[in-house]
Parts: C-alpha cells; sequence; structure tokens
C-alpha cells in the first residue's frame, strides 16, 4: 500500500485530492515575459479559458468547481467568474494576487474537476478595499452592477453588447449615457488620490469626445478623446488645464486609457505608458458622474426680444467635497479666483469595457501589467501549461475510499499486507535459489560426464571443495557446483566409496550390498534437497487461500457497520452508502491482491522445483548404474578380457 501511494503521488502535493484536474499557471514579468520592472503590487488578474486550454467538459456546467491556489499549493486565492459559458467553450475570470512581483516570475494553480464542489467566488474579496468601483458590463436591460465591496451601481441602464475585448461591454452611438452614482467611497477631496481605467474602442472622426465627465459646480474633470488624441481636462478654481498628449489612438481598435492623479500631478496612460501629464491636483468632487457624455453641458445665454444678449448669469461658486470627517467644517471657498468658463464636450461614440475606479494612485507597473494581461497581448504575462490529473482509481478515487475505511478494515488489511511482505520475500528468495540450482546442476552435469572410471574424481573429500581436474575447471566453476544440488548427491555417494575402499584396500570393488547402501544414503540426500527445494513455499499457500477469506472478512463486517450507521442516523441515500460500501470492498481487493501474485508464483515455482527434483532423481539413477559397471565383478571380469 505504501509502494502503490508513493507511485500514484503527484510531483507536488495536491492541494485537495476531490479535484481530479489542475493546471500551472505562470505569470513572467521578467525579460523574457511582459518586461515589467516598477513596482506592481496586488492586483486582479483576468484568466480567459477558451477550449484551447481548459476542458469545459471535465469541469461543471457553471464553473463552479474552479479554484486557484497559490504557487505553495496550499493557499486558496480569491476570485470571481464575469463569464462563463461551457457551450461556446470560452471563461473571463478575476483572480487576485496578492503581490505580482516585477521582473520575476511567480505561478499559481488552476483546480477544477470537482462535481461536489459548491461555488466559491468571492467579487468583493478580489478587488483591494481602495477600489471604489468596478464594471464589467455583463448586465442586459438593469443598471450596471458593481464588483467592488462598495456597491456603487450604476443609477441607469447601460447598452450593453457582446463580443467586445472582455466578454460584454458598452457601445456608444454619440447619443446614450449612463450615469454614475454619488457616494462616500466616490468622493474626492482637495489633492486626493485616484486611478481611473477603462478600455476603449473609438469610431473615427470624433472632436473633444468625453468619456467620462464629473462636474461638482464650477469644477470638473473631463477623460476623452479629441481627434484621435486622449485627454484628461480638470477645471477648477484657478482655470482650465488640458494635457497636450502627443500618442494617439488608432480608431476601431482597443486601447487601455487610464488617469492617475496624486499629491502634485494627473498622469494619462496610454496602453501601460505614461504619454502627458498635468502639474494639478484632483478637484474636491461628490456629485454624479457621467459615461458617454457630459454631466451638465453648458447652457447658452438667454437672448432678449430683440435678438440682444442677455446678461450672463453670475458664475457660481464652486463647491467642494465634504471632508470624509463628518464632524469637520465644510472648507470655505476661494471667492479670489477667478472661475473659469464652463467646457462644452461632444458625446462619446465607441465601445466601452472593463471600467475601474480605485481611491489610490496605482504605480505604472500596476496598469502596465492590467493592459497586458487584460489586452490581446495576454500570453507575455500569462501561460497556462497541460493539465495534471489525479482522478484516476488509485489517487483521487483510492483517497475517498481510504478516508471511509472502518478500523476493522484496516486491522484486515494490515494484516493482508503483512502477508503480502511475507509472501513476496519468500517468491523472490525462492526463485532465486530455484534459478541458481538450475545453473549449478547443468554446470556439473557437464563436468561429470566427463569423469573417468572413477566416480570420486570431482570430490576431495570436502563438502565444500571440488577437484579442479588438473585445473580444467575454473575457480568460477567450482563456485558455481558447490551450490548445486547434484554435487551435494554426488559428494555423498563419492564419500561412501571412498570410505569403503579405505576400509579394504586390496579390493577396488562393490558388493550388491553395498551398492544397496549407498543407493539409500543417495535417496536421503534426495528427501533432504527436496525439503530445501519446498522450504517455505507453505507461506505462499496460506496467502492463496487466507488471503481471501480474510478479506471477505473484512468486508462483510465493513459493510454490517456501514448499514449499522445509516439505520442510526436516519440519512438513506446513496452518497452515505457508497463511502463505506467501497472502503469496505478494499478489503477484498486487498486479500486478492495478496492472493493472486501468490498463486501465479507458486504454480511457476511448483514446476521449476519439479524439473530440479527430476534431474536429481535421473542423476542418482545414472550414479548408481555407474557404480554397478564401474565397482563390481562384472567391471574385473571385462578389464582381464581386455587385457
Amino acid at each position: 500500500m505504501s509502494a502503490l501511494a508513493s507511485w500514484s503521488a503527484p510531483a507536488q502535493a495536491w492541494w485537495n485530492d476531490e479535484w481530479e484536474l489542475r493546471k500551472k499557471l505562470t505569470l513572467n514579468a521578467g525579460p523574457a515575459g511582459a518586461a515589467i520592472n516598477e513596482p506592481i503590487g496586488a492586483m486582479p488578474v483576468l484568466i480567459r479559458l477558451h477550449s484551447g486550454n481548459f476542458k469545459f467538459e471535465a469541469a461543471k456546467q457553471d464553473g463552479s468547481d474552479l479554484r486557484f491556489v497559490a504557487g505553495d499549493d496550499k493557499t486558496p486565492l480569491k476570485f470571481h467568474i464575469e463569464k462563463y459559458d461551457s457551450l461556446l467553450g470560452e471563461a473571463f475570470v478575476w483572480v487576485n494576487l496578492p503581490d505580482l512581483r516585477p521582473g520575476a516570475q511567480s505561478d499559481i494553480w488552476l483546480y477544477y474537476g470537482n462535481r461536489k464542489a459548491t461555488p466559491a467566488e468571492d467579487a468583493k474579496g478580489t478587488y483591494d478595499p481602495d477600489t471604489a468601483l468596478v464594471y464589467h458590463f455583463g448586465e442586459r436591460g438593469t443598471p450596471l452592477r458593481d464588483w467592488s465591496a462598495w456597491g456603487n451601481n450604476a443609477q441607469s441602464a447601460a447598452p450593453s453588447v457582446d463580443g467586445t475585448l472582455i466578454g460584454p461591454g458598452l457601445r456608444f452611438d454619440g447619443k446614450t449615457t449612463v450615469t454614475l452614482p454619488p457616494s462616500p467611497s466616490l468622493a474626492w477631496d482637495n489633492g486626493a488620490a485616484m486611478t481611473w481605467s477603462a478600455w476603449i474602442k473609438p469610431t473615427p472622426g470624433q472632436t473633444n469626445a468625453a468619456i467620462y465627465t464629473r462636474r461638482s459646480g464650477a469644477t470638473s474633470i473631463a477623460i476623452g478623446i479629441d481627434k484621435a488624441t486622449p485627454f484628461v481636462e480638470v477645471i477648477d478654481t484657478f482655470g482650465s488645464h488640458r494635457t497636450n498628449a502627443t500618442a494617439t489612438v488608432r480608431p476601431d481598435a482597443w486601447h487601455h486609457l487610464a488617469v492617475v492623479a496624486s499629491a502634485q500631478t494627473l498622469t494619462l496612460y496610454l496602453d501601460g505608458a505614461a504619454v502627458a501629464s498635468l502639474n494639478t491636483t484632483l478637484p474636491a468632487m461628490n456629485g454624479t458622474a457621467l459615461l458617454g457624455g457630459d454631466v451638465a453641458p453648458p447652457v447658452p445665454a438667454p437672448t432678449t426680444t430683440d435678438g440682444a444678449t442677455a446678461p450672463a448669469a453670475p458664475t457660481p461658486t464652486p463647491v467642494q467635497a465634504p471632508s470624509s470627517d463628518p464632524a469637520a467644517p465644510a472648507p470655505a471657498p476661494d471667492a479670489t479666483a477667478p472661475a473659469a468658463a464652463p467646457v462644452a464636450y461632444a458625446n462619446y461614440a465607441g465601445e466601452l469595457d472593463e471600467l475601474q475606479i480605485a481611491k489610490v494612485a496605482r504605480p505604472a507597473g500596476f496598469l502596465k501589467a492590467a493592459t497586458i494581461s487584460q489586452g490581446p497581448d495576454n500570453a507575455k504575462l500569462l501561460a497556462l501549461s497541460g493539465d495534471e490529473e489525479t482522478g484516476s482509481w488509485l489517487s483521487g478515487y483510492l483517497a475517498v475510499i481510504v478516508k471511509a475505511v472502518t478500523l476493522d478494515a484496516w486491522v484486515v488489511i494490515i494484516i493482508l499486507a503483512i502477508m503480502a511482505v511475507i509472501s513476496w520475500i519468500v517468491i523472490a528468495e525462492k526463485l532465486t535459489y530455484v534459478g541458481r540450482q538450475a545453473g549449478a546442476n547443468n554446470a556439473f552435469l557437464r563436468r561429470f560426464r566427463e569423469a573417468s572410471a572413477d566416480l570420486t574424481v570431482l570430490d576431495r573429500g570436502d563438502a565444500d571443495e571440488v577437484s579442479s581436474l588438473g585445473g580444467r575447471i575454473t575457480e568460477a566453476d567450482a563456485r558455481m557446483m558447490r551450490n548445486s544440488s547434484l554435487y551435494r548427491i554426488y559428494h555423498v555417494g563419492a564419500q561412501e566409496i571412498r570410505h569403503r575402499f579405505e576400509r579394504d584396500k586390496s579390493s577396488r570393488l562393490l558388493s550388491a550390498e553395498s551398492i544397496a547402501a549407498i543407493r539409500a544414503s543417495l535417496d536421503g540426500t534426495l528427501a533432504r534437497e527436496m525439503q530445501r527445494l519446498n522450504r517455505l513455499v507453505v507461506v505462499l499457500t496460506i496467502a492463496i487461500s487466507g488471503g481471501p477469506f480474510l478479506g471477505l472478512l473484512g468486508t462483510v463486517v465493513g459493510v454490517m457497520i456501514t448499514f449499522a450507521a445509516i439505520a442510526a442516523s436516519g440519512d438513506v441515500n446513496v452518497n452515505a452508502i457508497a463511502p463505506g460500501v467501497a472502503a469496505a470492498l478494499l478489503a477484498t481487493v486487498a486479500g486478492l491482491a495478496v492472493a493472486i501474485p501468490a498463486l501465479f508464483a507458486y504454480n511457476y515455482l511448483q514446476t521449476r522445483i519439479k524439473d530440479v527434483t527430476t534431474d536429481m532423481q535421473v542423476f542418482i539413477d545414472e550414479f548408481v548404474t555407474k557404480m554397478a559397471e564401474y565397482y563390481t565383478n562384472g567391471a574385473e571380469q571385462r578389464a582381464l578380457a581386455a587385457e
């Protein structure tokens, strides 16, 4: 059992054996990958799954068995599924990485293939508390859902369409807009930190089109496109501040646009690279915002009946967002600063996907990693390896069975394991011994048949010494023949002949009675050699006959306990019965695992032992016949006749 467990274990520890499949996801921010050298930190990474890199048929239909685990194969990672379509073979999953290091490579694991798994998504946990708003734009006919922990759902429905960069997105026609709510989590103080990012695909020919606007009195911020050039414009009590970027966006192509506000500057990023900056800060705001157009376009000045322009209304005093401390008094407006004239923005036409707003200034490495991981070049950062399986009967199913084995079954299995080990040792020892005997006997017979009329020529008088026949037998052959059962029989016969000749040195003949006595000694040696050949073979017969019965005993007792437990609990269902019955049958399997190898080995050994025994019997007959030929009166008469 230990050998099977070690053989079936994967190269690395498996997070949970109930999951049958896993694949390694490698994030490479080094020179050979995304080449990100700036700090990144914690961030949600988009995992794109499709039929080319993921077995949708092996996972649950809704993807609820997906799990993501850190590189240590122990720490679960928080994630949520934006889209999962097993029929089309497409899924978008966001996974929170606690620390994505620049210039380095890290791994995470994707587990799936557990039909009993329940959903484990945690959308709020996927994003850090500084993320104030996340829109995936997957809603249809309902206000946009905020996937962050703050619940900043949109106030109006959105023109959602499929087939954008990351699943569903928004498509603006230059008329429709989406209103974003005012909330404490989206309120900005003067000089507050902020990160705004989204994927855009503008239509060509747009002038001063606003993708995102927000106003609070006379102050405002607008992010948009002006003649293929992205911009961010801030209007505060000191005037209008607008970026002068040189980078342009290609119409009808996807680009990642981001704005980062810090305590001193506003920086505009396009496709992960900084393209412009403003030496200004974010003005205080706490009102609504708009996607796809302007929050409050400037109202044209009223005219009199004669066509003359009426006096303009006084410029409203800018309103500053309240402090995060409810008890703090509202700051006094700067009455001396001139208010900038309001700017009119055109509505945006094009597509929009994956809007995120954070209450912190994200580092440049974060924006570059987001651009690469979410965009079409995501393979530079993220690579998915092939599947590793643990759902075989030997690892996945066996783990379930082993967990349900009762104490009595363990006792039986342990006894059977001991029997198996002993029987395997006996099998190895007997196969080695019989094989050595067969080789040694063949070597001895070749030398024996070369002997002259002296049957004692190969024997030196010691059971462990073999005559070299004048150097014709090498030391290696002598060592081999000493292991021969035929040589041991021969040694007994040679000793018997030598003893009789020593008593009567005048004669080299043996009587019929002496030959019969020598034959009896040879038969006795044969019996002892057969005992040596069959020694411990009884262990195999015990394993063959006793193993299945012990296993059956463990199975019967295990089934009894399983049904008794079900009767006591009153929970009658397949999930309650199946593990216990399967575990009980494990004892029978263990019994058969002991008996079957022993059965095959026993039959093979019996055949080999029979062959060696036959060789010994034939040798005894041959030895006795040669004694009668060489050492009887008939032999003497033949010698005289020859003279």
